[in-house]
């Protein structure tokens, strides 16, 4: 069986998303995000930084949100959620499933670090503004995208586990707003799914 290592609010929502969108079944290990669990030596064991998430499946793990996706999908996926290469919106999915981690992801670390991370006294409020500014400009190009789309390959994909995290990420920190409407109704189709309603579950308790 799947094995997620998991803790709330970190990419590892993702991946247990993903999990619950496929009906697979999985043995969960829910830590706290502070050093005391990621730091010890027995995650340490499973990740050489000390990061999650974490999916082992029997002699194999991996601790890349992205790659894990790819191998469910490859390994597990259960009959869906991934395009075929040749469906014509193979490209559309290729694209949004990479540029969450290529793009999105990026300012939102800074940012992270220069608001909650960091004590007060170390915080940067230049590297923060510009953080904040690199994030409003990568997440308009999916606002752009999502005309008339319910979802950023058309259907429903693997790919919204990944970007929509991220877009999810983006609204939480006040950089996807009532200016981005498609953006806003994305988040509300993505809030209905009951797949993500389950990974919220573990993501609060």
């Amino acid at each position: 069986m799947l094995k997620l290592h998991f803790a709330p609010n970190s990419r590892a929502v993702r991946t247990l998303w993903l999990l619950e969108e496929l009906g697979l079944e999985y043995e969960l290990n829910r830590m706290d995000f502070h050093p005391k669990d990621l730091k010890s030596d027995a995650h340490r064991a499973r990740h050489p930084l000390g990061r999650i998430p974490v999916l082992e499946d029997g002699d194999i793990t991996l601790w890349e949100s992205g790659a894990i996706a790819e191998y469910i999908l490859e390994r597990h996926k259960n009959g869906g959620l991934k395009p075929s290469p040749d469906a014509p919106n193979y490209p559309k999915y290729l694209q949004w499933f990479h540029y969450c981690e290529g793009m999105i992801m990026p300012p939102i670390n800074t940012i992270v670090v220069q608001t909650i991370l960091l004590p007060p006294e170390r915080r940067d409020e230049t590297a923060l503004g510009q953080a904040q500014r690199l994030l409003a400009r990568a997440v308009q190009p999916v606002e752009d995208d999502m005309v008339g789309k319910d979802y950023v390959a058309g259907e429903f994909t693997a790919a919204d586990t990944m970007i929509g995290h991220a877009i999810m990420m983006s609204h939480r920190m006040g950089i996807v707003n009532e200016n981005h409407p498609n953006l806003m109704a994305y988040i509300e189709r993505l809030n209905a799914r009951p797949a993500l309603q389950k990974a919220f579950t573990f993501d609060t308790v």
